[in-house]
């Protein structure tokens, strides 16, 4: 699956992009930190492709894993 996003060294980076532009969404894929557009993220979860959303809550990044198994698909 071919996936266009900005990527940063941190997650706090990807996450502050969000936040400045005003548009993106934070996830984290395997070892890289991206900024993605939202329906791509919605076509990888729905692809089975691993990966979190990264958000700050109250000044601490937090990770929300995609789980494979909610969208049909197995281990």
């Amino acid at each position: 699956m071919q996936i266009e996003g900005i990527e940063f060294d941190t997650t706090g980076e990807a996450i502050q992009y969000t936040h400045a532009a005003g548009h993106g969404t934070a996830i984290r894929a395997g070892v890289r930190n991206l900024v993605i557009r939202q329906d791509d993220a919605e076509r990888m979860a729905a692809a089975g492709v691993e990966f979190a959303y990264l958000c700050d809550h109250k000044g601490h990044i937090v990770t929300i894993p995609v789980d494979r198994r909610a969208h049909g698909r197995s281990p």
